[in-house]
Order: structure tokens, then C-alpha cells, then sequence
């Protein structure tokens, strides 16, 4: 299951954020359901599918339209447009199974697009929907505007951090530069209100039932569409689950050991071979990558794009190739490119997306303009929307912040900040002294943002729902495999978990036992026992 990724001129500015926000939810808001008489406009309206437009779009791929309230507490004051994409099911489909493949900030029309051909086998009973969640991609795409992504992305990746208060401005002024960059969207930009449109999808699709299969971020997705929405769960398939409870502050320090962990065993894999760069011992080797990291902070090099290349972009880098054992050679050969011939091309390559990485990594794409204030419209979707419109680059980044902040009530004052930003900087940095700077960065950006939602942390538990399928990856560097016990957990007795002890990113696209099982209890209800493992010998079965 791969996807094509787009090349984009700026590492610095689209490919460091990955795990914060800055968006504007109340907290523990209420669901809004499609039997609300404000929504009937809504739940109206047809989608008119037609070919894609754009180059490299599949001729059997389907885009669309449809069209979701602003605010929905208040559905009558603006509307906005989401970006569909199907293909089609075979013979007579009984219905639609959705797609989310993670980010947040992934478009999931071009995750279809480049992806979709792993989900095939799902066409024999549906049609496979995706689509571009609001503020992603052509659903009116949020930015913060390049210059401001650049100025975060500089004072977090200070050296030493030592004007704390001086950074924190700063940011501060980052937060406004998005407000004014992406207009009234950017406040209702949460899961919460995701789910509240996957839930209208399903409507205007005609389904009685949400059928679904999400990635990564996806997984908490569906997560809160199954606690706000619990009598319109179908079979929802959870891959990589993403944690509902820990403050990002945590998330940051997990998600630094999971990537740490994951770079051991490719440098365990890389030394095996005498190509590999950092030579036939696995302890060295960690070594000269962390003084690889170190060297390039000190002294950047240039790049053919005009910016120069730290080591917090090799670590980033580094981390997109880590995301899938399939990548794994070409992280090798990029980074002994850069080892042997100070040639950044490889290892740029990786930062900026422009090579192929697996689907549930998100997928930044070309869109229009940031969506201004409108007056509330007719709902209508006459026309499928078109890609030659320009994405801001930095929808991507701007978009997995606003979602991530949005979903998290924590906010420290800034005095406790800058009282804490040593001892945290020390705990990242012995989490890995690889990704924990890198980490960290992604975690401050989320400083100065209004709280977010307490809603999933205190509502999305012990859910009373239909069986749910939730695959954690053993070697996975992004959800480690202990997010997918604490989740299913916290879910109740409606989660089923599926333990894949292999490597890499999400089980779907690189075990086809656990294609075949998430397959299997999407088309026919089959469910594996909780607990029951796919490993390397079931997928050699295939």
C-alpha cells in the first residue's frame, strides 16, 4: 500500500511538524445528529461523481462533493465543502466502507488515488470512499502562511533555547499569522467535528451504518465517531491506534522512544550488510548517527532549493524512512550518499515527500487559495471539485496542528513553559538523542493555541457498541503497539485487538495476514480472537 508524495521546495517548512496544533473547540460539545431538523439541507443533497480531474488521477477514480456546516452548533451561519474521491464496487455494492489515512493533515483523495489499488479486494461489497477532511487539502485548506511556519520552525529548533520567553513570543505570533491565514475554519478544526462529518458522509451515502478502516490518526477518528454516533457503528477497522488519553507533552516523549527503538532495528538491519555506511557494529553505528544529527546542526549544508540542511531535517528525514520496512534500503542508500559525497539529495527526498512512503503518512498536496468568510449558501454539489487549484505547502504542518491542539485541553501558563523547558529538553534528548529535539519542537508549537476539547479524554471510553477491530504493530515507530492495549482498554469489551509483530508503520500495507483479516471482518463480520497475532510466518503463507 504506497502512495506517491508530492516534492515540495521546503523541508524546514512542511516536514518538522508532526505532532502539534493550534485551533480554537469547546470542550465536550455535545453531538449533533443527522436527524437534527437544522441538518435535513444537509442530508439532502446528492453527490454528483465524475471522473478526477488532475494529472496522474486513476480513470476509474470518482471525486465529489459534498457540503457540511461551518459550526455545528449553528448550521445556518456558513457552510464549507469536503473533497470526495470513490471507486466503485463491483456488481450491485451494499453499501460504502470510508477511508481515513492518518495525519491529521492527509489528503485521503490522494491517498485514494495513489493508494487505492491495495483496497481492491473491498470493491466486491463497496463502494471505497475517501476524502479530504476541512481544512485539509481542497476542503478548504488552512495555512499559517510560509514565512510564519519558517520563524516556528527556526526559534524552535534553537540550539540551546535561551530565551525562552523571546520563543514563546514568538509563536504567539505564529498563532495570529494562521488565524489571518486560514479564516473561520481554523475553529472548527477538532475531531470532534470530523467525525460529525464522517457521520453526514455516511448519510448522503445512503448508509445505514459507518463502515470504516482508519490509519494512525485515523484510528482516533473513528474512535470518537463510535462514542458520539454509537447506534451507527458498522464495522469499524482501527489500524495503528493513536493514543485518547496522553497529553501531547507525553505523546512527544513516546513517540521519540518509538522512533529511537524503530532506528535501532534499522540500524541493527543496516549493519548486517556491508554496504551499510556506519560499518558492522550496531552500537557504533547508533553513535555516528546521533554525531551526524550534531555535526549537521552545527554547520548546515546547502541545498539545491536555496535552504540549508540541519540535522533536525536529517532527523525528520530519518523518521519518514523508519515509517516502513519496505523503505529501508533507500534510507540506506540516501544516507550513504550523504555520508560518502555530502549529497543531500537522498535524505531530502525523504523530508520533503518525494518518495514513496507508505499511505497512512500524510500526503500534502497542490490547493487553493485559504478560505475566506462567507455567507451562508445553498447547500447544493452540482459540480465535483477540481485539483488545479493551489494548496498552501504548509497546509500539511498548518493542519495536523490545528487538529492536534484542538484535541488537547492541556495549556501550561507560560511561566511554568519556561520553567519547565529544561527539564523537558533533558527528557526528550534521553528518550533519543535523535528525534528528542525534534520532538520537543512539535510539542512547543502548540503553546499559546486556546485549549482544546476535553471531550475524547473524558468521554471516548467504554463504549457500547458492535465489535471493533484495532491492529497495533509491534515495531511501530509513530503508535507504538502500547497505545493499542491502553486504548482497547480504555474502549471496553467492544475492542478486538489484532497484535502484528512486525515492523514499520500500520500492518495493513505491509502484512497480508493482517490485510486479510481487516479485509475479512470488513466484507463478511469475521473478526479474529482478541488477542491472536500475524507475524512474518503468516504472511510468507500469505
Amino acid at each position: 500500500m504506497l502512495a506517491k508524495l508530492s516534492v515540495r521546495p521546503s523541508v524546514r517548512r512542511c516536514a518538522v511538524t508532526a505532532a502539534a496544533g493550534l485551533a480554537l473547540l469547546g470542550a465536550g460539545l455535545p453531538a449533533v445528529g443527522a436527524e437534527d431538523p437544522d441538518l435535513r439541507r444537509f442530508t439532502d443533497q446528492k453527490i454528483k461523481w465524475a471522473a478526477c480531474k488532475g494529472t496522474d488521477m486513476p480513470k476509474d477514480l470518482q471525486c465529489g462533493k459534498i457540503t457540511v456546516p461551518l459550526d455545528y452548533s449553528a448550521p445556518g451561519k456558513g457552510t464549507l465543502d469536503l473533497a470526495l474521491a470513490r471507486y466503485r464496487g463491483t456488481g450491485d455494492p451494499r453499501g460504502s466502507v470510508l477511508l481515513n489515512f492518518g495525519g491529521p493533515g492527509g489528503s485521503g483523495v490522494l491517498g485514494l488515488a495513489h493508494g487505492g489499488k491495495e483496497f481492491m479486494g473491498l470493491t466486491d461489497e463497496y463502494d471505497v470512499v475517501s476524502f479530504d477532511p476541512r481544512g485539509v487539502g481542497r476542503s478548504a485548506p488552512v495555512s499559517c502562511g510560509e514565512d510564519a511556519t519558517s520563524q516556528a520552525l527556526e526559534v524552535t529548533d534553537g540550539e540551546d533555547m535561551s530565551d525562552p520567553a523571546g520563543m514563546l513570543r514568538q509563536l504567539r505570533e505564529v498563532a495570529a499569522a494562521c488565524a489571518e491565514h486560514s479564516g473561520p475554519v481554523l475553529r472548527h478544526m477538532g475531531t470532534v467535528d470530523v467525525a460529525r462529518d464522517l457521520d453526514l458522509m455516511r448519510e448522503v451515502l445512503g448508509d445505514d451504518k459507518l463502515n470504516y478502516l482508519g490509519f494512525s490518526y485515523g484510528t482516533r477518528l473513528g474512535a470518537v465517531y463510535a462514542a458520539q454516533f454509537p447506534d451507527r457503528v458498522g464495522r469499524l477497522a482501527l489500524d495503528g491506534v493513536d493514543t485518547l488519553t496522553e497529553p501531547l507533552t507525553e505523546q512527544g516523549l513516546v513517540s521519540a522512544e518509538g522512533q529511537q527503538k524503530a532506528l535501532e532495528n534499522f540500524l541493527a538491519w543496516c549493519t548486517e550488510d556491508i554496504a551499510c555506511p556506519f560499518g558492522q557494529d550496531a552500537r557504533a553505528a547508533r553513535q555516528q548517527v546521533v554525531d551526524l544529527v550534531e555535526s549537521l546542526d552545527e554547520n548546515p549544508v546547502p541545498t539545491d532549493f536555496g535552504f540549508e540542511f540541519t540535522g533536525q531535517d536529517l532527523a525528520g528525514a530519518i523518521g519518514q524512512g523508519l515509517y516502513s520496512k519496505e523503505l529501508w534500503p533507500l534510507l540506506q542508500r540516501a544516507l550513504a550518499q550523504l555520508m560518502e559525497d555530502g549529497d543531500t539529495r537522498g535524505v531530502e527526498a525523504f523530508a520533503t515527500g518525494g518518495v514513496t512512503m507508505p499511505i497512512p503518512v500524510p500526503v500534502p498536496v497542490p490547493v487553493p487559495e485559504p478560505e475566506r468568510e462567507r455567507e451562508p449558501v445553498t447547500v447544493r454539489s452540482d459540480d465535483p471539485l477540481v485539483d488545479e487549484e493551489e494548496v498552501p505547502l504548509d497546509n500539511l504542518p498548518a493542519a495536523l496542528m490545528a487538529v492536534n491542539c484542538a484535541d488537547d485541553p492541556d495549556r501550561p501558563p507560560a511561566e511554568q513553559v519556561t520553567r519547565d523547558l529544561a527539564r523537558l529538553r533533558d527528557a526528550y534528548e534521553q528518550a533519543s538523542p535523535v528525534f528528542g529535539r525534534y520532538r520537543l519542537a512539535q510539542v512547543l508549537l502548540c503553546h499559546g493555541r486556546p485549549k482544546g476539547t476535553d471531550y475524547i479524554r473524558e468521554r471516548v471510553k467504554d463504549l457500547d457498541t458492535p465489535k471493533m477491530l484495532l491492529v497495533g504493530t509491534r515495531g511501530d515507530p509513530a503508535t507504538p503497539y502500547e497505545w493499542t492495549v491502553q486504548t482497547a482498554e480504555r474502549l471496553g469489551s467492544a475492542a478486538v485487538v489484532l497484535d502484528h509483530r512486525g515492523e514499520g508503520h500500520t500492518g495493513y500495507g505491509s502484512s497480508k495476514c493482517v490485510q486479510r483479516k481487516v479485509d475479512d471482518f470488513l466484507l463478511y463480520g469475521s473478526l479474529p480472537k482478541h488477542g491472536s497475532s500475524c507475524g512474518a510466518e503468516e504472511d510468507e503463507r500469505g
